[in-house]
């Protein structure tokens, strides 16, 4: 997507939609491929997103969808030197609002990776059980900021702070890995040793530059991690039905 000196792409696509209320699933799908495709939603029933070819293939299928379902859709392209700056300017203001609540919760999720790997060091819980699952949590943290940052068309320092975010929950879970190393007598090859890869202290294990602790585990919460929307498998925003007849279609 090309950007001009003002910050903006050279036009706007606009879907503007209208559905039958019954069945209301329809609105719901509609829904949730916009919003996985970055889409925001200027006002009731209107779509934006930057031009771009496959943004404007998406559109028409979608559109072509509207019409099959009984309802009516219409794609418009709106050059941005058509447009007032201070319309220019809102919408984006709107797409990196919509990415900073999903920045916001990638932040609440990290956090709570890394507590909890502070409450297992400090009750000397260093097993191949809380290690797997630290790792699965972490490869889902990976894939979610990767579909964030494929729709943030309109990047900022939230972006930057996500990614520093997960480059200290990377550290946190090797460092928490090579731990369990030590404690299993293991190295990090799966074969017997008298130390794991760099002496990893089973007992001293901190989350950044502080030791985190509590007296007892609890499921760790947050890290079912099942999209609100439905389509990612961490998902950030209203998700189901509600959310699409909130937003409106």
């Amino acid at each position: 997507m090309s950007i001009d000196t003002d910050g903006f792409p050279a036009s706007w696509l606009l879907l503007l939609t209208q559905l039958p209320r019954s069945p209301s699933s329809h609105r719901v799908a509609l829904w949730r491929r916009l919003r996985a495709a970055g889409a925001t939603a200027m006002v009731t029933s209107v779509w934006v997103l930057p031009e771009t070819a496959p943004h404007a293939e998406l559109l028409e299928q979608l559109r072509d969808g509207l019409v099959q379902q009984g309802g009516i859709g219409f794609v418009l392209s709106i050059p941005t030197s058509a447009s007032a700056l201070d319309m220019n300017e809102a919408i984006v203001a709107r797409f990196r609002s919509d990415r900073g609540r999903e920045y916001d919760e990638f932040a609440e999720r990290c956090n709570a990776l890394l507590e909890e790997i502070g409450r297992e060091g400090e009750a000397g819980k260093y097993t191949f059980a809380e290690m797997e699952e630290s790792e699965q949590d972490l490869e889902k943290l990976v894939r979610w900021l990767a579909k964030i940052q494929a729709r943030d068309f309109f990047p900022d320092a939230r972006g930057q702070q996500a990614a520093a975010m997960l480059a200290r929950c990377q550290t946190t879970v090797a460092a928490f890995s090579q731990a369990v190393y030590a404690a299993e007598n293991v190295t990090a090859s799966g074969t017997s040793g008298p130390h794991a890869p760099g002496d990893a202290d089973p007992g001293a294990l901190s989350v950044g530059s502080r030791q985190v602790g509590s007296d007892r585990r609890g499921r760790r919460r947050g890290f079912d991690l099942v999209g609100k929307e439905g389509v990612d498998e961490v998902g950030v925003g209203v998700g189901g039905e509600r959310g699409a007849d909130q937003q409106g279609s």
